[in-house]
């Protein structure tokens, strides 16, 4: 059973221990940065079809499609967005900050 937790009301930097904790207890912690990379990537693709499956016309395969719910491949790449900055020692509330801080400044045409 997990001893995983996560508190209620949670903050980024909260998020971003649950997944270092969840990636020691899952047996996750060998993998590199290059393929968290390509994992992450993965479920980009898997929310894309998920949207497509949705929100478009475009024809698939209902019977053979397995993939999750839009909600479920957003958090799928949320976790592992916080593995890959967790990898890269990213505090990714400080890193948003500053870089809204940017965007800011910009002209959006």
């Amino acid at each position: 059973m997990s001893e995983l937790f996560l508190k209620e009301n949670p903050t980024l930097a909260d998020f971003q221990k649950y997944a270092e904790e969840m990636e020691i207890e899952r047996g996750f912690t060998k993998e590199t940065i290059l393929e968290k990379c390509l994992l992450f990537g993965e479920e980009v693709g898997e929310l894309f079809k998920a949207v497509r499956k949705n929100n478009t016309n475009i024809k698939f395969d209902h019977k053979n499609s397995s993939v999750d719910s839009i909600k479920n491949e957003m958090a799928d790449i949320m976790m592992y967005l916080l593995v890959i900055a967790n990898k890269l020692d990213i505090d990714l509330e400080d890193a948003f900050r500053k870089k809204e801080e940017i965007n800011k400044k910009r002209k959006w045409n």
